[in-house]
C-alpha cells in the first residue's frame, strides 16, 4: 500500500488516496475500487520531458552509429525531447494509430514528478525535489533517426498515456531498482529493470538541472528500454512498474477516436 495523488473524471480537484499498486486498486472515501471501476484523467499537469538512450541496451544499440557523422561521438549530456500537451491521455484512454502508420512502439517509462523548483540540483540532494512517480507509455511511430527531434514520430495526439496515479516518493525505496514489464494482449512482451539506467534518477536530475530549470508538476521520463514491443490496432497494452502501478490502454485507429474516446 502507498499514498498517491489521483485525478478522477468528474472530480474537480486532484485528490490524495491510499493505493495498492500490486492489485491496481485504491481506497477513496473509505471504499475500495479497482482501477477499472473508475474513469481516470492524467494525474500530471506540467511539461513532460523524455530522455533518449538512458538504458544501457538502448545506448549500446546506437553506440557505433554515434561515432560517425553527424554525431562523431557519444553524447556527454542527456538527450531530451518534449511530449507536448496534445499527447497527454489517461488510464484506459485509446491510443490513436495514425493513418500513415502501420504499427506503434510501446515506450514503457518511469515518470519522475517534480515537487519543487529545481535548478542546479546536487546529485545527493536530488530526491528532495521529487514529489513521486507514475507509469508512462511514451508511444512512438517506429523510427531510427536520433539526430533530429522525432516530433512527427513522438508528438502525435494521444501518444503519452500517464497514470493511473502519482505514487508519493516515500512509497518507493529505490527508483533505480524497479522491474518494468510490458504485456500485449495479456502476453509478456518486454521485461527490464531501472537498474539498467545509464544515468540513475538522481544523476539525471542533477545533469538536466545544470542547464535548465524544472518546475513543480513537470514530469521527467527516465527512458525507454531497448527492443520496444510493436503493436497494432486492436492490441491491448499493459505496462507494470514495480511498486508504482499498472497502466492499460488499447490501440485504436485514429479515425475511430474522438478526443480520447472511441467512436
Amino acid at each position: 500500500m502507498g499514498n498517491a495523488v489521483v485525478k478522477i473524471f468528474g472530480m474537480p480537484n486532484i485528490t490524495e488516496a491510499e493505493v495498492d499498486p500490486e492489485n491496481n486498486s485504491m481506497f477513496l472515501n473509505g471504499t475500495q475500487y479497482h482501477v477499472n471501476q473508475l474513469s481516470w484523467e492524467p494525474p500530471v499537469s506540467g511539461t513532460i520531458y523524455g530522455v533518449l538512450l538512458n538504458y544501457q541496451g538502448a545506448f549500446h544499440r546506437y553506440r557505433e552509429q554515434m561515432t560517425h557523422s553527424p554525431y562523431n561521438e557519444p553524447p556527454k549530456a542527456p538527450i531530451l525531447y518534449i511530449k507536448p500537451i496534445n499527447t497527454l491521455s489517461g488510464y484506459r484512454s485509446p491510443i490513436p494509430l495514425p493513418e500513415d502508420a502501420d504499427e506503434l512502439e510501446v515506450g514503457a517509462a518511469l515518470g519522475v514528478v517534480i515537487g519543487r523548483t529545481a535548478t542546479k540540483v546536487k546529485e545527493e540532494e536530488a530526491f528532495q525535489y521529487v514529489a513521486g512517480y507514475t507509469v508512462v507509455n511514451d508511444v512512438a511511430i517506429p523510427h531510427e533517426n536520433i539526430y533530429r527531434p522525432a516530433i512527427r514520430e513522438r508528438a502525435r495526439d494521444g501518444f503519452n498515456p500517464v497514470g493511473p496515479w502519482i505514487i508519493k516518493k516515500e512509497s518507493i525505496v529505490d527508483p533505480d531498482s524497479l522491474d518494468i514489464r510490458v504485456f500485449v494482449n495479456g502476453k509478456l512482451a518486454q521485461k527490464n529493470n531501472t537498474k539498467n539506467f545509464i544515468r540513475p534518477v538522481a544523476r539525471l536530475l542533477a545533469d538536466i538541472t545544470e542547464f535548465m530549470t524544472l518546475y513543480p508538476g513537470d514530469v521527467l521520463l527516465t527512458g525507454v528500454p531497448e527492443q520496444a514491443p510493436l503493436v497494432k490496432a486492436g492490441d491491448h497494452v499493459r505496462i507494470e512498474i514495480e511498486g508504482v502501478g499498472s497502466l492499460e490502454n488499447t490501440i485504436v485507429h485514429e479515425a475511430d477516436c474522438v478526443k480520447g474516446a472511441v467512436r
